[in-house]
């Protein structure tokens, strides 16, 4: 593991040594049209068609309540006090975006998860479910075949999992009902939105708007370009387009260094430097072996039980701590060079990260996630 750690970091600073080519991106890549945008929608449904894999019903009462209820709308009436055990079904949410200018009678891709116990949906069939926005009004119907990319087994007590059982996907299963209103700027104006905020890039792209249309865009915020654009709906869709397709070179990043506690990954961009510092990093291992010991009364012994405790060894182990001097100005190359070089492993990085900054050497913004 610690070598595939230190390959890791090996090729990271390799990608960063390796001289790069500067690329412009499209305006379409960087930002978006204000008030363009998707819209979630949730349901509750149910799935059918299991086998044998569905909700334990004792268990999860709500799934036999919808089924009554279902059956109800359908004419079928069950005495009161039914005690019904089923196991092909399950209850389910169901979740899918619709996309901006989507127009009744559209197909959109829905997910399908199961709420209850099942313990898998492959193989199941949705049924009828409408999808709520939110202010709670229907804007899509769900149903259809479930797809689910896993597979499981089980016999005698053992089993065997490959991939997510309990979550499916439908391929066109939705149907847009209705249609939710879109409108694309606001009288003479448009806004492009970043996705990220940046005042030099928001002043490269006033510049490259303006060079093909002058005096067209402004800057409202670090976020927000402002650009006058025809009335008309039909050119206003192709000065979009035009729009869309400019070519501007987005600013440098901020030094940034992303640390995911929960799997120990480690990314940092190219802006992230040191000041002048020492790293000092030793392993300590406490390892603790408790073995059972048994003590019998004599063999002749009139009185007396055959006892058991327990006996436990502590070592302690540390290894020797190496220092290494971090010079001022590193830039990502020898800041990776200099962890692989006194042995931090993926996990030391979170520890080390973190005193860094504290000491103030890391010229870069922590974020832990």
């Amino acid at each position: 593991m610690k070598i595939r750690n230190i390959v890791i970091l090996h090729l990271l600073a390799l990608s960063v040594l390796l001289p790069g080519i500067s690329l412009a991106d499209r305006i379409k890549d960087l930002a978006s049209i204000q008030g363009v945008r998707n819209n979630q929608l949730i349901g509750y449904g149910l799935v059918v068609g299991l086998d044998g894999s569905g909700d334990m019903t004792t268990q999860t009462p709500f799934t036999v309540q919808s089924v009554i209820n279902m059956l109800g709308q359908l004419g079928v009436n069950l005495p009161p006090g039914t005690n019904l055990q089923l196991r092909n079904v399950a209850a389910v949410m169901v979740t899918a975006t619709m996309p901006a200018f989507a127009k009744p009678g559209q197909h959109i891709d829905i997910t399908v998860s199961s709420m209850g116990n099942a313990k898998s949906l492959r193989g199941g069939t949705l049924l009828l479910t409408p999808l709520k926005g939110a202010d709670n009004q229907v804007y899509a119907m769900a149903q259809g075949n479930i797809l689910v990319g896993g597979i499981g087994a089980a016999a005698g007590g053992s089993s065997v999992q490959v991939n997510h059982l309990s979550v499916g996907r439908i391929t066109s299963g939705g149907i847009v009902e209705r249609e939710i209103p879109t409108t694309v700027g606001q009288g003479d104006f448009i806004n492009l939105e970043l996705n990220t905020t940046d005042f030099t890039t928001v002043n490269r792209i006033v510049d490259a708007i303006n060079g093909l249309y002058p005096t067209a865009a402004s800057a409202v915020d670090g976020r927000v370009v402002q650009v006058k654009a025809p009335v008309d709906n039909s050119q206003r869709i192709m000065f979009i387009s035009q729009i869309e397709s400019l070519d501007v070179k987005p600013a440098k990043a901020s030094a940034k260094v992303i640390v995911n506690s929960r799997t120990g990954s480690v990314v940092m961009n190219q802006a992230v430097t040191l000041e002048s510092s020492a790293v000092a990093h030793g392993n300590l291992s406490i390892i603790i072996n408790t073995e059972p010991v048994i003590s019998q009364p004599g063999p002749f012994a009139q009185r007396g039980e055959t006892v058991v405790t327990q006996r436990s060894q502590v070592e302690i182990r540390t290894d020797e701590g190496n220092l290494m001097l971090l010079p001022n100005g590193a830039d990502l190359g020898e800041v990776v060079k200099a962890l692989t070089a006194i042995g931090a492993t993926t996990q030391d990085l979170l520890s080390i990260l973190q005193a860094l900054k504290a000491a103030g050497s890391l010229r870069a913004d922590l974020e832990i996630i």
